[in-house]
C-alpha cells in the first residue's frame, strides 16, 4: 500500500495495477448485490443478445477504482470524494483489466487532487473500455 502525502504528489504522477475478472469475483458480486440480470449470469441469454458470453458487472470493474485510490494513488491517506464513469465496451470473465491513473490537478486550499483514470482491457474476450 502506498502512503503518498499531498506534498509528495505532483501533477503527472502515475500509478498502475491490473486485476482479472474471474468467475469467483462475478459470483461474489452476485452474492453481495443480488443483481440477477441475465446478461451477467446466463451465457446463453447474453449470446442471444449479441455478446460473446455473459457480461461482467460494470460496477464490479468500477469497484476497483476504490482499490486504485485507497492502495495505489494516493493510497493510505485517501478519502475518495467523487467518481464519474462511463462504460464503453463489455468486459467478460477471463479478461485482464489494467487501471492507470494520472494526477491532473492539485488544489492546495483543500489539499485535494484530481486523478484521470483509464481502464484498459488487456486480454481475454474484450477490448479497451
Amino acid at each position: 500500500m502506498n502512503a503518498y502525502t499531498f506534498d509528495e504528489i505532483s501533477i503527472g504522477h502515475t500509478e498502475t495495477f491490473e486485476f482479472s475478472v474471474s468467475e469467483e469475483k462475478m459470483d461474489t458480486f452476485l452474492q453481495l448485490t443480488n443483481d440477477t440480470n441475465p446478461l451477467h449470469i446466463d451465457s446463453t441469454y447474453a449470446k442471444q443478445n449479441g455478446f460473446n458470453s455473459r457480461v461482467a458487472y460494470g460496477m464490479l470493474s468500477a469497484s476497483f477504482l476504490s482499490t486504485f485510490a485507497g492502495v495505489y494513488l494516493p493510497g493510505k491517506f485517501c478519502l475518495l470524494h467523487e467518481v464519474a464513469i462511463g462504460f464503453l465496451k463489455p468486459v467478460y470473465v477471463g479478461d485482464m483489466l489494467r487501471i492507470t491513473g494520472k494526477v491532473i490537478e492539485k488544489q492546495e486550499a483543500y489539499k485535494q487532487i484530481t486523478i484521470k483514470v483509464a481502464v484498459e482491457n488487456t486480454g481475454g474476450g474484450g477490448k479497451t473500455i
